[in-house]
């Protein structure tokens, strides 16, 4: 017998990973939320039923939940504008939870992000050993979303930095910050977690799939168990894709960063993502799921060239 899964936020870059791999299985009918019928029909995988609603318009939602029997949520908004971060975030998720829990749904899944914990510094850090602490309107409002989710019993995924293709995101920022500062901060010490987009879509797939073990109303973490440090990140970008990136022993300090950026009009708000540890222990999704964690940063990338070669500014251009 099938179960039923409806994904949401299924044509963006995690979603749509993960309606992928659920796709693949034969013990699962997939269904994509779109937001308008006129989305076009290739960003969802062949077979699967693409059912019409908008997490702004609370009524879309009613009796979409119906006859299924996993809700994953990846739909979510990552911009600036505070209104629209709680609009699609915090309501739009407690809209959601609410129709899923009416139609009786068994499993939620819901992806969110790692960034709920604020700027760290953060050592090899496990699920909720910190209190959460977002800076930004985004991540205030996924984490808003998330207490929607756990109270109904569903699991919550925290991924840090996630690349692959369809990522418009993470290297893209980390190429324009690398090429704007003059030095490694810190002299690049600092170490990031990372996960291919692929192996998060495979994990959280599996969560959805099949009856794995895992906490209702708790938290994983989604990182491959090796942490870069920055500066190894540029030599790989620096490597694979001809990304400017400073000097081997070039070095400055986290107030020059600052200094620097204020001077070239940049985002300040960045740094941290230079300066300052972001690595998460993610042992228990993989002990959960038996997926393997794809593959370590640098040959994800190498496998990832084409679609940046095709998104990025190439030099000389």
């Amino acid at each position: 017998m099938q179960r039923t899964v409806l994904v949401t936020g299924s044509t963006g870059f995690v979603g749509n990973a993960v309606l992928r791999s659920l796709n693949k299985r034969q013990s699962v009918r997939s269904l994509a939320l779109v937001r308008a019928a006129t989305v076009s029909e290739k960003s969802s995988p062949d077979g699967v039923i693409r059912v019409v609603a908008d997490l702004q318009q609370p009524g879309s939602l009613a009796g979409i939940c119906d006859g299924i029997e996993v809700l994953v949520h990846c739909a979510s908004y990552v911009g600036p504008d505070p209104e629209l971060c709680d609009r699609v975030n915090r309501a739009g998720t407690e809209s959601l939870i609410a129709e899923a829990v009416r139609a009786g749904a068994k499993r939620i899944v819901s992806l969110s992000t790692a960034s709920v914990y604020g700027d760290g510094p953060h050592r090899a850090l496990p699920e909720e050993a910190v209190a959460p602490a977002p800076v930004s309107a985004a991540s205030a409002s996924r984490l808003a979303a998330e207490t929607y989710v756990r109270e109904a019993g569903g699991c919550v995924v925290r991924p840090h930095l996630v690349y692959g293709p369809g990522d418009r995101w993470v290297v893209p920022t980390l190429s324009a910050l690398f090429q704007q500062l003059p030095g490694w901060v810190g002299g690049g010490a600092a170490v990031t977690s990372l996960i291919d987009v692929d192996a998060l879509g495979r994990a959280v797939a599996q969560l959805a799939a099949d009856p794995v073990s895992w906490p209702a109303g708790g938290v994983l973490h989604a990182a491959h168990p090796e942490p870069v440090a920055i500066r190894d990140i540029g030599a790989t970008l620096a490597g694979e894709l001809g990304i400017t990136v400073p000097g081997a022993g070039d070095a400055m300090s986290l107030d020059e960063a600052r200094a620097h950026f204020r001077q070239i009009g940049a985002r300040e708000r960045y740094l941290s993502m230079l300066s300052t540890d972001h690595w998460y222990d993610a042992s228990r999704l993989w002990a959960a799921t038996g997926c393997t964690p794809g593959p370590a940063f640098a040959e994800g990338l190498a496998r990832s060239v084409p679609w940046y070669r095709q998104y990025l500014p190439q030099p000389g251009r």
